[in-house]
């Protein structure tokens, strides 16, 4: 076989292949098909991070016109969409492992989109939350279907780079999301944005369902229900036993918690201190952080199977040195009094921050049986969303909204409780003591933050030397 670069992601050049330690050995795979595979996985991931991270580029509209506090928008951000995510990926991970998993996708997509659209026409934080944890039920089967997908399809000698393709769609979706949301936010409105985003998915999840093929599994593999080896204890039982599987899971969670609590609040950041309007920040911090995203996530995979091959910590150790160097250089960019400099020296640590996502889930599924991959995606998710998504914008707004209390100077006001002065019947959008707090808050809630990625990195790197002498899979 020659390069995969020929003819796409992972994909042989052969006329038809047979991915190494595939089940798909009585089903022959064209590289032509592989490759729209990749892609067409590729699309709905892009879709999946669109709407999941659209309301982001909303938030600062959304709490404006709803009234919300930041912590409100960290759950509606993380924690509800996060808690149903995580709690139903495990079930669905599950079925993938024995059913058919592209009828779970479509679905799945058909589920979130529609969801996405009638977050348009919330009219309270309680409709908004509903939305979101509509969003969060049919995402829960996206994820896990699809990394077991692409272990079929994919030889394991490629599969982190396969991987990290399929993992462009976050930051790929993305910077769609803040882009196109902005935008149109700019334009037409924030609930025009969402039905903007979540309409095409209910279209394309047909698509899906008529033209990708669910590789047929080896009948001579033992299933569970005749071992009873699928169960959720019974297989985390089996994963504990690989530090390698824990500390990779621990520090893709610590990522996840830094990323997407800053995902969420940064474009507020741009908004709030450096007065740009959602369009503005869509289009700039979404193409900047979008980029960067895609250029640390594909590096990750690259670098990982680069020198991985002769030195398997090197998986981890990628990501752990991306991680501790990104932790500590954020902090000039947050500082800073101009908006063109701040999203310069945000993006730089943005690129190393995005180097883990195809190393970490590569390790993953060379560390666990083939009939239990499914099932390990899903419980990394569950404790990766659970922590990073769900209690990452959580613990951001929290933080904001206690160091914007503690920052208030009310002296001029006569007042000193923040809440009594800024209230929405109390004063206006302009008083500069009450945007003043809520500027500051905001900012150093990010710079804390951040800082807490260097968890992440001592994590990876104890990964990596747990993977030395790990028992890894060969296929």
């Amino acid at each position: 076989m020659t390069d995969s670069s020929a003819v796409g992601p992972g994909a042989a050049s052969d006329a038809e292949q047979t991915p190494q330690g595939s089940t798909n050995a009585a089903l022959p795979l064209s590289a032509n098909y592989v490759r729209y595979a990749l892609w067409m996985l590729l699309i709905i991931y892009i879709l999946n991070f669109l709407d999941r991270s659209i309301v982001g580029i909303l938030a600062e509209e959304i709490r404006r016109e709803l009234v919300l506090d930041d912590w409100q928008i960290g759950i509606m951000t993380g924690l509800a969409f996060a808690f149903f995510y995580t709690v139903l990926g495990i079930p669905i991970a599950r079925l993938a492992d024995r059913s058919d998993r592209v009828k779970i996708i479509s679905i799945s997509l058909a589920v979130w989109s529609g969801f996405t659209a009638l977050c348009g026409m919330a009219q309270n934080f309680t409709q908004m939350l509903l939305g979101r944890i509509g969003v969060g039920v049919g995402e829960a089967g996206c994820t896990p279907a699809a990394h077991s997908l692409i272990a079929d399809y994919v030889p394991v000698d490629r599969r982190a780079r396969a991987i990290a393709f399929y993992g462009l769609g976050v930051p790929a979706g993305s910077l769609l999301g803040a882009v196109l949301g902005g935008v149109i936010a700019d334009i037409w409105g924030w609930r025009t944005a969402f039905l903007v985003a979540g309409l095409p998915g209910v279209a394309l999840a047909l698509v899906v369902w008529y033209t990708l093929k669910e590789p047929r599994r080896n009948l001579g593999f033992p299933t569970h229900a005749t071992t009873g080896e699928g169960s959720v204890w019974s297989t985390l039982k089996a994963l504990l036993k690989s530090p390698a599987y824990v500390f990779v899971t621990l520090a893709s969670a610590s990522a996840a918690f830094v990323s997407y609590g800053q995902g969420v609040f940064t474009p507020a950041f741009f908004q709030r201190i450096h007065g740009m309007s959602a369009g503005e920040v869509g289009v700039w911090l979404g193409i900047s952080s979008g980029v960067g995203g895609l250029i640390g996530t594909w590096l990750g995979g690259y670098f990982a199977d680069k020198y991985g091959a002769k030195n398997p910590a090197a998986f981890l150790y990628v990501p752990a040195i991306g991680m501790a160097i990104a932790s500590v250089t954020f902090t000039p960019g947050y500082m800073s009094a101009s908006w063109q400099t701040a999203l310069m020296l945000i993006w730089i640590p943005g690129v190393l921050n995005s180097l883990w996502y195809g190393p970490a889930f590569a390790t993953v599924q060379k560390v666990v049986p083939q009939n239990q991959r499914a099932m390990a995606v899903a419980i990394t998710l569950f404790v990766v969303n659970l922590v990073g998504l769900g209690i990452g914008p959580l613990f951001a707004g929290v933080l904001s909204d206690t160091l914007r209390n503690l920052m208030f100077d009310g002296s001029a006001l006569g007042i000193a409780d923040f809440a009594t002065a800024c209230g929405k019947a109390a004063a206006t959008a302009g008083e500069a003591a009450c945007v003043t707090a809520r500027q500051e808050g905001l900012r150093w809630s990010l710079i804390i933050a951040c800082h807490l990625g260097l968890m992440s990195a001592v994590l990876f790197w104890l990964g990596g030397r747990a993977l030395l002498p790990a028992k890894v899979t060969t296929s």
